[in-house]
């Protein structure tokens, strides 16, 4: 399980996150949800130790993880799928894959169960990753992510952008991964119609806090909207 314990971030003066606590357990999705600039990807960023917290603890299965460098924390079976893929443009396919294997522990296969969830990607194996369309792309950042054999998947906003069939192809995997019972997911979004689908428990967003939060039954659409309305 995923534990982020009342943490704190700032950016120079600017105090991004207050006080944020969530819990990502395995089985389950956990969704985050608010408007642009209400903090959810600097959340990502603490967890991920690619920006320091100032105040609180983040822990992973009861250990705590915040003094780790971003690449023990993927050893220790985060993973991270950033907004806008990063995926790199001008590998292959099949090489952009095998950048996961970094972080795989000693793995140097890639595993069978990447291309049944993701089939259009075995078709595609040696296209450069920059010539894919952007559902294409999100589906190949999401398989990398996947070949680090993760314990707990973190995806932050997958479906920007994406074609209303990839994205629908995308919870699919998502809910299937949950199933497994195996791997803790936390999704990040903007769109209340794909986190009701998805999310076991859900939290929402604003000026760095948590302000609404829940398992699915308690997910109140009226109070979630007056968060996520522009």
């Amino acid at each position: 399980m995923l534990t982020v314990d009342a943490i704190d971030l700032s950016y120079g003066a600017s105090r991004i996150l207050r006080r944020v606590s969530l819990t990502a357990r395995l089985g389950e999705v956990t969704c985050v949800l608010g408007r642009n600039g209400v903090g959810k990807t600097s959340l990502l960023r603490g967890i991920f130790g690619l920006q320091p917290i100032a105040a609180g603890r983040i822990l992973w299965n009861d250990q705590p993880i915040d003094k780790l460098p971003p690449h023990k924390r993927a050893a220790a079976g985060l993973a991270l799928v950033p907004q806008g893929r990063e995926i790199f443009p001008r590998l292959t396919v099949l090489e952009n894959l095998k950048t996961g294997l970094a972080a795989a522990k000693g793995e140097t296969t890639i595993p069978d169960e990447i291309f049944e969830l993701f089939p259009v990607l075995d078709k595609m194996l040696h296209r450069r990753g920059g010539d894919l369309s952007g559902g294409q792309q999100q589906q190949l950042a999401i398989a990398r992510a996947l070949v680090t054999r993760p314990k707990c998947l973190v995806l932050d906003e997958p479906t920007e952008g994406i074609q209303p069939s990839i994205i629908k192809d995308i919870g699919r995997v998502i809910r299937l991964l949950a199933e497994r019972g195996d791997m803790a997911i936390l999704l990040v979004e903007q769109y209340l119609d794909f986190a009701r689908e998805l999310a076991d428990r859900f939290a929402v967003m604003e000026r760095g806090e948590i302000v609404v939060s829940g398992n699915r039954g308690e997910l109140d659409d009226e109070a979630v909207q007056r968060y996520l309305a522009v």
